[in-house]
């Protein structure tokens, strides 16, 4: 679970309507694959503007090791998010659900219907997300990364100086 000034950060920077600006949008357009990108449109403007944040520290971070698949996984690391439908109040009430019920509660709602499946898929979303890129045809490493992207470093299978960019670009 993500640090609380993480999420306080996330939970005001969503507040602010828009995606990111003309100039970014074109950066990402020509890092992604066209069905990531169809992906990529999909998400909100807040998920899209933090993601060229992230993307932009792990260039920044790797330099010539940012490689497009590296790219990817910044900016579609949270992709599965959009499935679960939840704006910013609704992934709100999920993260303090997972807070007070466990996050091993995830996996029951996501079995259930209306707003607890809501709830269980927003909870899920690194899973759902590596297999929307899976699905898409991504580079392992970019599947991978949206897969694993809140386990302990132990679990990753990404090469950890990698991992380790794009853990800090994400500041989660």
């Amino acid at each position: 679970m993500a640090s609380p000034s993480h999420l306080v950060r996330r939970f005001f920077g969503s507040l602010r309507p828009g995606g990111p600006g003309r100039d970014a949008e074109a950066w990402v357009e020509e890092r992604l694959l066209p069905a990531e990108l169809a992906l990529w449109q999909r998400m909100s403007g807040a998920d899209r503007r933090h993601a060229v944040g992230v993307a932009e520290r792990v260039e920044r971070s790797l330099g010539h090791q940012a490689t497009r698949p590296v790219i990817a996984a910044a900016l579609l690391h949270d992709v599965g998010k959009i499935e679960s439908g939840l704006g910013t109040y609704g992934r709100v009430v999920a993260t303090l659900s997972a807070k007070v019920a466990g996050a091993g509660m995830a996996t029951v709602w996501r079995k259930q219907r209306g707003y607890a499946r809501r709830v269980g898929l927003y909870l899920q979303h690194d899973e759902i997300g590596g297999d929307m890129l899976e699905l898409a045809g991504s580079d392992p490493l970019t599947v991978a990364w949206a897969r694993e992207h809140h386990h302990p470093k132990a679990d990753w299978t990404v090469d950890p100086v990698i991992g380790d960019a794009l853990k800090a670009a994400d500041d989660d």
